[in-house]
C-alpha cells in the first residue's frame, strides 16, 4: 500500500489541480613588530547559532506571491504527526524517511511546513470537451511538493545534512518507509539532477513500488547557516519533476 504521505500529498495535488481547472571571509592583520594584541584581535570566537522558533520559521516558508506558477497550501497537523512517527526498517535510511514524511532530521528546536503544487495549463474558452478533459488528466500529472524548513542549534543544521548526504550513499540500494502503519518498498536512491544553492545541497531520485507500480519521487536537500529545507515531490503520473521553481523560492526567502 502507498505510505500515508504518499497518498495524502498525491490526492492534495489531485484536488488543488481541479479545483485550478474548475476556476479557470578572511581577516588580515597589520604586523607591527613590538605591538600587543589589542582588546579587538582578542575576541572570542562568536556565539553559537540559536535554532529559530516554529513561528519564526513560518514566516520564512514559501507563500503564494512567491510561486505564481503554483498552488500553496498549509500542511495539516495530521501530516506533521504521521511524519513524527515514520520509521525504517534500516537505521541508516531513517533520515531519507524523514525527509519524505515532513519530519525534521536529527534534533531541530523549530520546524515549519507547507505544499507546493504546480498549476496546470488551463484550457482555451473555447476548448472542446475532450481538450478540456485532457487538460483535466494532464493537471493530474502535476508535480506537488512538500517543504519542510527545520531550524538548529550550533551545528545541528551541518550534522542533519550529514546525516542525509551518508544515507543516500548507504541506502542506494533501497529500504522500507512505514508511516501511520503503511509500509513503502524503495527499491533505490540514486543522485538527481545537481542543485547550487545555499551553503550545501544534495538532490536524489526516490525510486519506489507503490501497489506494484513504479513510484519515482524526487528529494532536495539544501543548507542554509542554521537551517535546512527539505523538498519532497511527487506526482500522480509515478514520475515527479525536480521542484527547482519551489526550491529556489524558498533559498531566496531563507537570505
Amino acid at each position: 500500500m502507498r505510505t500515508a504521505f504518499v497518498r495524502r500529498t498525491v490526492l492534495t495535488a489531485s484536488a488543488v489541480s481541479l479545483a485550478v481547472l474548475a476556476t479557470a571571509c578572511g581577516s588580515s592583520e597589520g604586523k607591527k613588530e613590538d605591538a600587543k594584541p589589542s582588546a579587538g584581535a582578542a575576541t572570542s570566537a562568536a556565539p553559537a547559532a540559536k535554532a529559530k522558533t516554529d513561528a519564526e520559521l513560518a514566516g520564512l516558508l514559501v507563500a503564494q506571491a512567491d510561486l505564481p506558477q503554483h498552488v500553496v497550501k498549509p500542511a495539516t497537523p495530521a501530516e506533521a504527526a504521521a511524519g513524527a512517527g515514520a520509521t525504517s526498517d534500516k537505521p541508516e535510511c531513517l533520515p531519507l524517511v524523514k525527509a519524505q514524511s515532513m519530519a525534521p532530521v536529527g534534533s531541530a528546536g523549530g520546524t515549519a511546513r507547507t505544499k507546493a503544487v504546480a498549476k496546470p495549463k488551463e484550457p482555451a474558452a473555447d476548448a472542446s470537451p475532450e481538450e478540456k478533459l485532457k487538460a483535466a488528466m494532464d493537471a493530474l500529472g502535476g508535480t506537488a511538493t512538500a517543504v519542510t524548513l527545520s531550524s538548529y542549534d550550533g551545528k545541528g543544521a551541518e550534522e542533519a545534512f550529514a546525516l542525509l548526504k551518508s544515507a543516500g550513499t548507504a541506502c542506494a540500494g533501497g529500504y522500507t518507509g512505514t508511516q501511520d502503519g503503511e509500509a513503502l518498498k524503495i527499491q533505490k536512491v540514486a543522485p538527481g539532477a545537481a542543485v547550487t544553492a545555499g551553503d550545501e545541497a544534495l538532490a536524489y531520485t526516490v525510486v519506489g513500488d507503490a501497489d506494484g507500480e513504479k513510484l519515482s519521487m524526487e528529494l532536495v536537500v539544501v543548507r542554509k547557516g542554521n537551517a535546512l529545507a527539505t523538498f519532497s515531490a511527487v506526482s500522480l503520473t509515478g514520475t515527479a519533476e525536480q521542484p527547482k521553481a519551489v526550491v529556489d523560492a524558498q533559498v531566496k526567502k531563507l537570505g
